[in-house]
C-alpha cells in the first residue's frame, strides 16, 4: 500500500513537470506575437503609427501621429453643431 502512494506522487510530479515545459514553450513561441498585438493596440489608442519589427516582438510605435481626430478637433466640431 505504501509503495502505491509514492508511485502516485511521482506520476503527479511528472505531469506537473511536463505541463510546465509545455506552457513555457508556448509562451516563448507566442510571446512575441502577443507583445506585437498589445503594441499595435496601444499605438492605435495613442494615435501613433505602428512600425513592424524584423521579428515578432520587435514592433514599435512611431512618433508621428496618424490622421485620427484629436480631442480638440472633436470638441470644436461639437460646438459648431450646437450653435
Amino acid at each position: 500500500m505504501k509503495n502505491q502512494k509514492g508511485q502516485a506522487l511521482v506520476e503527479y510530479i511528472l505531469i506537473v513537470a511536463l505541463m510546465s515545459i509545455l506552457i513555457i514553450s508556448l509562451v516563448k513561441f507566442f510571446g512575441g506575437y502577443v507583445k506585437d498585438s498589445l503594441t499595435k493596440t496601444s499605438c492605435n489608442i495613442a494615435g501613433l503609427e505602428y512600425i513592424k519589427g524584423k521579428k515578432p516582438g520587435d514592433g514599435t510605435c512611431s512618433e508621428e501621429k496618424t490622421d485620427k481626430i484629436d480631442d480638440e478637433d472633436y470638441n470644436e466640431e461639437e460646438t459648431e453643431e450646437d450653435e
